[in-house]
């Protein structure tokens, strides 16, 4: 079922993405390119922007800490004042596996500056622009990227599935509140991908894809005006019919599946 405005024509569009220096945001960046999209990137790190920027001639980096408001509403404005936004992708991600037998308040704090908090500073700074676009006949697309780890509460995410289950609330509740004017909003719910964040878990991942592969499946939901993105589905399946357990239930599957 479409829930979205289907988005199957890239050529000429204006694409933002947030985190975009490295895994899945430089991956559907360099996709976007490819077909044509002029595409935005932006994260800390110049150096890794300046080479995206080499490698896809007519993009453009834009550095930014998202956790800096001010930072993020500079940037969207300026943006903004250049056009119409086809797409706005917040990408941006942070991750360390964290239990409450090792409680580190900084940590916690840090997952929600840039998983959640970076979010709202974005959706601030472009929501007046797409609105006024879309009343003018030029619909926009918001895209939040969280996790299954977002899905229910896990081992080992206790710094970082709280920020990505907000992420899930915070898209639906977009939805709701900004279909009927005009704009697409998706959620992207990746299960393992192999990126720098995932690169330090020291357990095997089920399912591992590549961020291309990531990239693809994102570019695919897009064009079929899905909500909820989410993949490889042979994994993300899995996840979702966990979520329909009780806890009693739950709990000794989780316990049982990871060891923990």
């Amino acid at each position: 079922m479409s829930l979205n405005p289907r988005i199957t024509v890239w050529q000429g569009q204006r694409v933002w993405l947030i985190g975009a220096s490295s895994g899945i945001g430089r991956a559907t960046a360099s996709a976007l390119h490819r077909r044509g999209a002029q595409v935005i990137v932006s994260a800390r790190g110049a150096a890794a922007l300046n080479s995206f920027v080499a490698e896809h001639p007519g993009s453009q980096a834009l550095v930014l800490d998202c956790a800096d408001a001010q930072q993020v509403q500079a940037a969207a404005a300026q943006l903004l004042a250049a056009g119409p936004l086809a797409l706005v992708c917040y990408c941006a991600g942070h991750y360390r596996d964290l239990r409450a037998t090792d409680y580190d308040l900084a940590e916690m704090l840090r997952h929600q500056e840039v998983n959640y908090l970076g979010a709202l500073y974005v959706l601030a700074g472009v929501l007046p622009g797409l609105l006024a676009q879309a009343r003018q006949g030029q619909p926009g697309h918001i895209s939040l990227v969280s996790s299954v780890a977002g899905f229910r509460g896990l081992p080992k995410s206790l710094a970082y599935g709280p920020t990505k289950a907000a992420l899930i609330n915070l898209a639906e509740t977009l939805y709701l509140d900004l279909h009927q004017q005009g704009l697409g909003v998706s959620v992207i719910n990746p299960g393992f991908v192999a990126t720098p964040l995932t690169a330090q878990n020291n357990f095997a991942m089920p399912a591992l894809i590549s961020p291309e592969e990531a990239a693809q499946a994102m570019l695919q939901g897009w064009a079929q005006g899905q909500f909820d993105i989410h993949f490889p589905k042979r994994f993300t399946r899995f996840m979702k019919l966990l979520r329909l357990l009780p806890y009693g239930l739950y709990f000794p599957v989780v316990r049982r599946a990871t060891g923990l």
